[in-house]
């Protein structure tokens, strides 16, 4: 190929590649136009979100870790909780005390609230708080027991929106607000109840924009939460005390405790109705026993570290702190008095079961930290208690969990609770006070009375300041081991006054170094020997037989229920006789046995209260040499008769009950040394607890009150505290209050029904002779001639009681029997009230009571 022809070609390749390249860019220029528009046509998938991690939620929170993690917001003060999977469908206690509170609400320091069991259940995007009902057992191999659940309502506490969910992790966050800044695990705003005053003091609305969470304390075993709790009232017609700085706006603190159940092998302990163990109920629903009661009795988990010693010390002790706010003086007394108990456990095989230790100053937690039990101390503007002894309780096993001692600075003053002087003992045990549950003690106020009482005999027999002071100790002492009796599981037994002889009482060389009762869980009155010479103790100072029998019954360590039952086959001992509070007699008309009373001392009560009345006289007419004091007001002398007055009443009351009253007996069946159930006050008691009363209750010369001291009974003026009544003493309505409540109990519909029920079993004191006896014990001494003041206040009060039993709205209550004896009683008194002699006053009111009587007479007809 020549080269001009390779030239020619090489041109022709060139101008062809040249031509061709505008039609290839065009080509590329449309395929990426094309592909651009298809990707606009069908956009790119989107990226998937990042996944929400805990710490963005939680950020800006301070983190609480422990048995349920907490989250709070740094700025605003929310709360969260976090929840593990492995948590949910757990079973978990609850647990409040109140921190701080007023009394006039029914809260106050130290009390303790709700004690229940709760499982956190997940509902799709929500968890739910479900409190358990512990009340009935099913046994497992039963096969009703796969029913067990028919007919028993849960009690779903709160529902809570989840926030944050990790699945992989197991983790639920929820808000938690709602479940402690409102009455969700706790009531604490007390109910009204019917009938209840209107100018009664209310708390307001809860105020959740003021109700906030004061502190998180979270531990491995349990968390614990203080919140405050505000309750506002824009108009307030009762502010309460001046304990309450504005009746508008009234804080409660509570701590609320969420506990880990322990799972460590406890062995629960049932009840026996022959000792007295507080008990969460439970009935057997697979049991077909005439009584299905599992009733578990409340006590601490006590194991032996060598179970084959006879006594050996405890895994774990019951340790008790002294709070640092004790004053040093009586530290060694409270710590004796505590340590006294292990006299008890030493005979129920255990040593150093009780120990004491002090709170340091310089302590890192709370008097209020569940973890420990403490021995506290507060002085209250208007103190609800003396002593108070709680304890919580795992209410699956009845094992007590921790507990507190509150005591009351005031009872251990000069200090008289005025409101507290007469009447000290109603319904306020287990109807006000602590509403929350059916325990409330009020022995403190029982003691300060009776110290109060020995301080005026003292003073009387010119005794030396440091044999007050010893008294002082004493009742501290015996102040001290009834509220750990509490703690420990005892219930009160108000029966156990019966262990010795006035005359046992009276011999110190006998009584010296016992107790005077076979229980320091009793209320008894000061042991006062009618020779100072020969005087005791005047409190016990020891734990008693009853208490030593009770720790056996239920702390010994047993291989099985033969052991227990020989155990509490000593019931039947007179030194173990046992009755509580469910069986006393201080109310009018409540109860039957006269033995199971307050403010009673000795085997013969009617015996040992004439002599108490007869004291209370005596010291009366020294009482003004005694308690005035140069340059001071007369407001010592003024309380020392409110004392001495308060005594006297007490006395009457314990006498009274002895009259249609029934001794009852709780031995089993075929038990040794035990009785029939039910036997009638003898016809001669019966007898002579009223010519006691008439002498020293009825009588015109009943209450004679020395001429120069009534108007010496001035108290010392503050302010304006006289406002809303006269300052005068009342002698004739303290008088008149006394005999009330003696007459409240005599013609009291359940005592005129028994009279009459129980000449059935060998009651020899009828209806009819009582209610003529009782009606001449009050009118027959005076209606011929003068009628003093105190006797016309008397006899018009008995007749508008025997009035009540004939007609209007409280008739329909009395039997038939004792209407006919109410309506000869009234004609009875009309006839004696005609025969117009005697002064004006006397006159005058004889017409009263003729008018009465024949109206009542005229309704009846």
């Amino acid at each position: 190929m020549t080269k001009s022809i390779k030239y020619l070609l090489l041109t022709a390749v060139i101008i062809l590649g040249v031509v061709s390249m505008p039609n290839q860019e065009v080509f590329a220029q449309k395929k990426k136009k094309k592909t651009e528009t298809t990707a606009a046509a069908a956009p790119a998938p989107e990226k998937k979100p990042e996944k929400k991690k805990l710490e963005d939620v939680v950020k800006g929170h301070e983190k609480f870790e422990g048995l349920f993690t907490f989250y709070q917001d740094t700025t605003s003060g929310e709360l969260k909780m976090l929840i593990s999977k492995e948590q949910l469908g757990n079973e978990y206690l609850y647990f409040s005390q109140i921190g701080d509170g007023v009394t006039e609400a029914g809260n106050f320091r130290g009390s303790y609230g709700e004690n229940k069991i709760f499982k956190i259940e997940r509902y799709f995007n929500r968890v739910e708080f479900v409190s358990q009902n512990t009340s009935y057992y099913f046994d497992p191999e039963n096969p009703l027991s796969r029913s067990a659940d028919a007919n028993i309502s849960p009690g779903i506490m709160a529902s809570a929106k989840i926030e944050f969910d990790d699945p992989e992790k197991g983790l639920i966050l929820i808000k938690a607000d709602n479940l402690f800044l409102k009455e969700t695990f706790s009531q604490i705003k007390r109910p009204s109840y019917p009938g209840e005053s209107p100018t009664a003091f209310k708390l307001g609305n809860l105020d959740s924009e003021k109700t906030k969470v004061l502190a998180v304390r979270n531990y491995e075993k349990n968390t614990d939460l203080a919140v405050e709790y505000v309750y506002t009232n824009p108009s307030v017609l009762n502010g309460g005390s001046e304990a309450v700085t504005d009746g508008r706006n009234v804080s409660i603190k509570v701590f609320h405790s969420l506990i880990e159940l322990p799972d460590n092998g406890y062995e629960p302990r049932f009840d026996d109705p022959r000792v007295g163990y507080f008990t969460t109920k439970v009935t057997d629903m697979t049991a077909t026993s005439p009584t299905p009661y599992r009733d578990l009795i409340h006590r601490w988990d006590l194991r032996k570290k060598d179970p084959n010693a006879a006594v050996s010390e405890p895994v774990e002790p019951i340790v008790w702190w002294i709070e640092n706010s004790t004053p040093h003086e009586w530290r060694e007394t409270i710590k004796n008095a505590v340590l006294e108990w292990n006299k008890a456990f030493e005979k129920a095989g255990f040593k150093n079961a009780v120990q004491v230790k002090i709170q340091p100053d310089d302590a890192d937690w709370d008097a209020g930290d569940i973890r420990y039990n403490v021995l506290r101390w507060t002085s209250s503007p208007n103190p609800p208690f003396g002593g108070y002894g709680p304890s919580f309780v795992n209410p699956r096993t009845g094992q007590i969990l921790g507990a507190d001692i509150m005591l009351e600075f005031v009872y251990h003053t000069n200090r008289v609770v005025y409101d507290k002087v007469f009447g000290e003992e109603s319904a306020m045990d287990t109807e006000s006070g602590n509403w929350h549950n059916g325990h409330f003690c009020t022995v403190g106020t029982n003691l300060q009375h009776n110290m109060m009482f020995g301080q005026a005999f003292l003073r009387a027999h010119g005794a030396s300041e440091l044999e007050m002071e010893g008294m002082k100790q004493e009742a501290m002492a015996e102040l001290l081991m009834h509220e750990v009796g509490h703690t420990l599981g005892l219930n009160h037994n108000m029966k156990a006054s019966q262990l010795f002889s006035p005359d046992q009482l009276a011999d110190k060389n006998f009584i010296n170094g016992k107790a005077l009762t076979g229980s320091v869980m009793d209320y008894i009155a000061i042991n006062l020997a009618p020779d100072k010479a020969n005087q005791g103790h005047y409190f016990s100072t020891t734990v008693g037989p009853y208490d030593i029998w009770a720790i056996q019954a239920g702390y010994t360590p047993v291989n099985n229920q033969k052991e227990l039952d020989a155990i509490l086959a000593l019931s039947t001992k007179p030194e173990h006789t046992f009755g509580n509070d469910a069986d006393d007699m201080r109310s009018p008309g409540k109860a039957i046995d006269p033995r199971v009373m307050i403010g009673d001392l000795s085997n013969d009560q009617i015996a040992y209260s004439i002599h108490m009345m007869e004291t209370s006289k005596k010291l009366m007419g020294g009482i003004k040499e005694k308690f005035s004091k140069e340059g001071q007001s007369y407001e010592e002398l003024t309380q020392a008769f409110s004392v001495l007055m308060g005594q006297h009443a007490t006395a009457g009351g314990v006498i009274s009950r002895f009259i249609g009253g029934v001794y009852v007996d709780r031995a089993m069946v075929g038990q040794e040394g035990g009785t029939q159930p039910f036997t009638p006050v003898s016809l001669k008691d019966q007898k002579r607890a009223l010519d006691a009363l008439n002498k020293y209750m009825f009588a015109p010369n009943a209450y004679e009150i020395p001429d120069d001291l009534v108007n010496y009974l001035s108290r010392q003026r503050r302010g304006f505290d006289f406002f809303s009544g006269p300052e005068d003493p009342k002698i004739h309505q303290r008088v008149l209050n006394s005999q009330k409540n003696v007459l409240a109990h005599l013609t009291h519909p359940n005592t005129l029904q028994r009279m009459v029920d129980s000449e059935l079993y060998g009651n020899q004191y009828n209806v009819a002779t009582f209610m003529n006896d009782l009606t001449k014990a009050i009118f027959d001494a005076d209606i011929n001639g003068n009628v003093n003041s105190f006797r016309q206040n008397l006899q018009i009060e008995y007749v508008n009681m025997l009035k009540g039993m004939v007609s209007g709205p409280t008739s329909n209550r009395y039997n038939h029997l004792a209407k006919s004896a109410a309506l000869y009683n009234l004609n009875y008194i009309k006839g004696k009230a005609g025969n117009g002699t005697g002064n004006v006053a006397s006159r005058g009111h004889k017409e009263h009571v003729r008018l009465l009587i024949d109206n009542t007479l005229k309704e009846v007809k």
